[in-house]
């Protein structure tokens, strides 16, 4: 049964919309509300009552606006918004429970401004669910995937300085395209001016970013993650061709993006690609997939399978 909107919801949520654009018309705000025009004419004559300053300007340009210097009222939360919020931070970080984390300081800070019933809810919420670490996950600096954000939305170019994995250092001057979330990592999608090519770089290895004043356009109709996902699987060390005795429609639902790019191979298919880390894309990716298989190509990848039939045959003793 769908939960029944109340009347000091919708109101605030008028607010919310009369807030975000400035000149919204009675019928814009209705399909905004999900109300018919009438009812969204009386959301605003609730929102006056309660002293809100909501100013109407008559004419083909005119609509509804909210007065000059007005003080906004405290963010209000529902019980299942205030609950969602909190399983949604627990979930992205699970220090967010612990005393002394910024994430769990600014967590503490909403729960307490919660009306007394909803708070306690989430706080008890917040000290009886556990969240077990992401060995994968990689928090950036605050300040620095700020900095990245900002040049993405004004479209400059930056110049900043990166540690791989190795800790080998280099500056670069990019064109920040996008920063997507992946799996508990944060990444630069971005055309690197050093590399001439695509690049995708992980947030918490930039040390430093200074905006220019160069401003580029990005690609046109580009997708973010399926970009990022395409780049993580090319231009990497070690080449890999690694052929499948299945059809590729079977064989597609267990291979990641980043493994490569699968082709039709006669009965079967092949997967053709890269990687920087063999013994990873044996053990952890290779040896998942539950199809026979024949490395054709990267003396670095046949290496690795090896090692790792090698293992798994003095496990059962042959």
């Amino acid at each position: 049964m769908p939960h029944e909107i109340s009347p000091t919801a919708r109101a605030l949520r008028a607010l919310e919309i009369l807030q975000a654009r400035p000149g919204v018309t009675a019928d814009q705000l209705a399909d905004g509300l999900g109300v018919t025009e009438r009812a969204a004419r009386r959301y605003v004559a609730i929102l006056r009552e309660a002293g809100i300053p909501v100013e109407s300007v008559r004419g083909p340009y005119g609509g509804y606006r909210l007065g000059r210097g007005m003080r906004l009222p405290p963010v209000v939360f529902t019980e299942a918004e205030a609950l969602e919020l909190v399983m949604a931070v627990l979930d992205g970080q699970h220090t967010a429970a612990d005393a002394g984390d910024l994430v769990a300081t600014a967590l503490g800070k909403v729960i307490r401004a919660l009306p007394e019933n909803i708070g306690r809810q989430a706080a008890v919420l917040r000290e009886h669910a556990a969240a077990a670490p992401d060995r994968r996950s990689a928090r950036p600096d605050p300040a620095v995937t700020s900095a990245l954000v900002a040049a993405v939305a004004a479209r400059r170019r930056v110049r900043l300085e990166y540690r791989n994995r190795d800790g080998d250092e280099w500056e670069a001057e990019v064109d920040p395209w996008s920063v997507v979330v992946r799996h508990g990592r944060w990444y630069l999608l971005c055309h690197s001016y050093r590399a001439d090519a695509v690049r995708s770089y992980r947030l918490d290895r930039v040390q430093t970013v200074q905006q220019t004043p160069h401003a580029f356009t990005p690609p046109a109709g580009l997708d973010p993650v399926a970009a990022l996902e395409a780049n993580l699987g090319s231009g990497w060390a070690f080449d890999t061709r690694v052929v499948f005795e299945a059809p590729l429609a079977e064989v597609a639902p267990w291979v990641r993006t980043p493994m490569g790019r699968l082709e039709p191979h006669g009965a079967g298919c092949v997967l053709v690609g890269s990687t920087g880390n063999p013994a990873m894309y044996a053990q952890e990716w290779l040896a998942t997939i539950p199809f026979a298989f024949r490395v054709e190509e990267g003396p670095e990848l046949r290496a690795a399978v090896a090692e790792v039939a090698r293992r798994f045959a003095a496990a059962v003793g042959v």
